[in-house]
């Protein structure tokens, strides 16, 4: 009966092992509209790649749009999905720099919110919801900290998105291991950032950093990661 319960342990833990293995990647999200062509024009306004555009021509049309830097596409079309057009709320879209995001948005003609931020520990409120609550102060968050500044638009049925600034990952959220950066954008805005800080390192240590590579690169993976950032 040992081995018996045993083998039954050993063989539970081997497929528990073996589903964890297993690669799972998120790629579609499914938003309602009423009018394709108007959806359509208005996703392809926004700069989003158009991935596919499939119409039988009788009962049936899907659309693909991918953002850019994104691992995620949106489909939408007809006869796709029985939720109601705009019933769609709170769609996050990541960014590195939530100003330079906005402005280029309106550049495009799109209508997009004042960023904001949270009320503090404070969640309960008249705005319309999103992560932190359903209070919005206007302004980035005092402490331009991560996951914390958010602009928020909508598209012609009135699907909600939502643009959250994020530079530095909690722990946890990224392998170490596989740093990547999505876009050409997001890769130069690292670099950036770790410019200003090797920067404030040298200006601690009082010396040049003849290493400064190696310091930007331990830099950018640990802040990607959420691992404690090099001083």
């Amino acid at each position: 009966m040992a081995n018996a319960t045993y083998e039954v342990q050993a063989n539970d833990a081997a497929t528990e092992a073996s589903v964890a293995k297993v690669d799972m990647k998120f790629e579609i999200v499914v938003i309602p509209v009423s009018d394709v062509d108007r959806a359509k024009e208005f996703y392809a306004k926004l700069g989003w790649r158009l991935d596919a555009d499939y119409d039988n021509g009788k009962d049936f049309r899907v659309i693909q749009f991918t953002p850019p830097g994104s691992g995620c596409s949106v489909i939408f079309g007809r006869n796709v999905t029985g939720a109601a057009p705009g019933s769609a709320q709170g769609l996050y879209l990541i960014v590195s720099d939530i100003d330079a995001t906005r402005k280029d948005l309106l550049r495009h003609g799109i209508e997009v919110s004042e960023v904001f931020h949270g009320a503090g520990d404070v969640y309960a409120g008249p705005d319309e919801p999103y992560l932190f609550g359903r209070v919005r102060v206007n302004g980035p968050d005092p402490e331009h900290r991560s996951y914390r500044s958010f602009a928020s638009f909508r598209d012609p049925d009135g699907n909600g998105w939502l643009f959250q600034e994020l530079t530095t990952r909690l722990p946890g959220r990224i392998d170490a291991t596989a740093t990547t950066f999505a876009s050409a954008n997001d890769l130069a805005a690292a670099f950036r950032r770790a410019e200003s800080a090797h920067g404030e390192h040298e200006k601690r240590t009082g010396q040049r950093d003849a290493n400064w590579a190696d310091w930007y690169a331990a830099y950018m993976v640990a802040e990607q990661s959420g691992k404690e950032l090099p001083q």
